[in-house]
């Protein structure tokens, strides 16, 4: 049996997402992979008990994107005409970026190595990214030919700005971990062998906020990207109309003023 390209663990309130083909260094694009992240997705944000994810890669790598060699073969999703092409994104490589985008909790993206083309957006769809200090980031779709076939071109611009994207797209440089911080594309960097605990303990803070208003605030958050003002103070004012009705607001106030850990139970 061909093992799952994605892996789905839930420990507590936390789910962590493994990319999970560490021969090819996570490599992404094959027809099974769009299924198995809307599954993923479909299944953490049914699931109110999940409060935070962690997305990782399997072996030394995060993501090293799309598969070279696929593509020098016109195999899988990088075969037949240009219109099978495009239905190909679409359906497959598209799928799993939508399927990240949509998740409802917090996505911290743990880079454990490598996260280029495809892998560096995938990174990028995380609402904030931890390196090791073995990762390295790069956007070099124009060094194969290609332009940023998945969103990228929106995602990068919006984490570190239009020049620094434009500089990782137009050049194809790849940037180590510490530049990616100072760049604001990851949040900090950690030596390896801490990885994981790290983005634990960062996960556990978030998935210690009621899970209701914490869900609302991410939402609110991804609206503040495209919409006006006007309308995220509408939609604020709503959101915070249905918080105030929620027990987890009255324990969260009746374990502030007793000076206590509140106890949330999403409802």
């Amino acid at each position: 049996m061909t093992a799952s390209p994605l892996l789905l663990d839930v420990d507590g309130h936390v789910a962590t997402l493994t990319i999970n083909r560490p021969d090819s260094r996570n490599a992404l694009g094959e027809a099974e992979d769009g299924p198995a992240f809307a599954a993923a997705a479909e299944q953490i944000n049914a699931n109110i008990d999940i409060r935070a994810v962690i997305l990782t890669g399997a072996g030394k790598a995060f993501s090293a994107g799309g598969n070279i060699k696929a593509m020098k073969e016109k195999a899988g999703s990088f075969g037949g005409p240009g219109v099978d092409i495009a239905r190909g994104y679409y359906t497959g490589i598209h799928r799993i970026v939508k399927s990240l985008w949509s998740l409802e909790v917090p996505m911290i993206a743990a880079v454990n190595g490598p996260a280029i083309g495809l892998g560096n957006d995938v990174a990028c769809l995380a609402d904030t990214r931890i390196a090791s200090d073995n990762a390295i980031f790069g956007a070099t779709f124009l060094k194969i030919g290609l332009v940023p076939g998945d969103g990228g071109s929106w995602l990068l611009p919006r984490v570190i700005g239009t020049a620094r994207a434009a500089e990782l797209f137009f050049t194809g440089d790849v940037i180590d971990a510490e530049t990616a911080c100072q760049w604001g594309l990851v949040s900090r960097v950690v030596p390896h062998e801490d990885l994981m605990a790290e983005a634990r303990k960062l996960a556990d803070k978030m998935a210690g906020q009621p899970p209701h208003v914490l869900r609302m605030t991410k939402r609110l958050m991804r609206q503040g990207m495209t919409t006006t003002f006007d309308q995220i103070m509408d939609m604020s004012a709503n959101m915070q109309a249905l918080a105030h009705h929620t027990d987890d607001h009255a324990e969260a106030v009746s374990a502030f003023i007793e000076k206590r850990t509140p106890t949330y139970k999403g409802q």
